[in-house]
């Protein structure tokens, strides 16, 4: 189903499946992808939830506010943010347990805002979230990576000119907020990397990453798995060797879907302790 405003892609469970643990009401998995992601991309992850007995949202958030928006300080991932958890209420499967898959920096930038309004907005403040999947990401400020991230968005348009348009305008916004204007735009706009490492979100998080990612720089992960388990927090990680950028589904296939559906599990039979909401 697609909504105009929002461009998502909604999955209902065949009825004939149990939920895990035949729970009451069936646990809700959204998925935020990459930059540059397709939907029919998405479908394979979302297959590995509707055969659990879960409801799959799939939603990609436009690459270009990951790249020319968030490095300026523009909020315009907000808006996305609140709308694809409106749809919750919308479809009435708010009372479920709920869980993000994370894919890369674009997905991780749009969660930073999905977790900033669980804490502080009215609405949502009785979402049950059980866990979070973090594919390959987060990175933090690695403009070599973005690069490379970036000219995989536009390797699709076939105006060469365009592409090289694009990428020295990235460059050239990200040095100047970055080096020039970094005192005065960091106080009005935390990164997301650095508002991810101070969430005070308890429910789990796994991370699955490669070491031979070359966008995403497996330090940046771990790192923010340290950050993590530094302020308590229950973490779990899988490493892959040599799969590249959110492509580790690809190449070990019976590893990764095993690992996201024993997370599910896990989070369903021991549920976290609910966080302290302000709003």
């Amino acid at each position: 189903m697609k909504d105009t405003d929002l461009d998502y892609t909604i999955v209902f469970p065949d009825p004939s499946l149990l939920s895990p643990l035949d729970t009451c009401k069936s646990p809700v998995v959204v998925l935020l992808g990459w930059g540059g992601c397709k939907d029919p991309h998405l479908a394979k992850y979302s297959d590995i939830y509707r055969n659990q007995g879960c409801t799959v949202i799939r939603y990609t958030s436009p690459w270009t506010a990951a790249f020319f928006s968030e490095p300026i300080g523009r909020k315009t991932l907000r808006v996305y943010a609140k709308n694809l958890l409106e749809l919750l209420f919308d479809y009435e499967i708010e009372k479920s347990p709920i869980f993000f898959h994370v894919f890369s920096n674009n997905g991780v930038m749009l969660y930073r805002y999905i977790v900033q309004l669980l804490h502080c907005h009215r609405q949502f403040c009785t979402l049950k979230v059980m866990g979070t999947l973090f594919d390959s990401g987060p990175g933090n400020r690695n403009m070599l990576g973005s690069i490379r991230a970036l000219n995989k968005v536009l390797i699709s348009y076939t105006n060469v000119v365009f592409r090289i348009i694009l990428i020295l305008l990235f460059c050239v916004i990200v040095l100047v907020h970055r080096f020039l204007l970094y005192p005065l735009t960091h106080l009005f706009h935390e990164s997301y990397y650095d508002a991810m490492k101070k969430d005070s979100s308890s429910w789990p998080q796994l991370y699955l990453y490669s070491k031979a990612d070359k966008i995403i720089s497996a330090r940046d992960v771990e790192e923010m798995v340290e950050a993590r388990r530094k302020y308590g927090h229950c973490v779990e990680v899988v490493v892959f060797s040599n799969s590249e950028h959110v492509c580790h589904l690809r190449e070990y296939p019976a590893k990764y879907t095993e690992a996201c559906t024993s997370f599910l599990m896990s989070c369903l039979q021991c549920p976290p302790e609910p966080f302290h909401r302000k709003y």
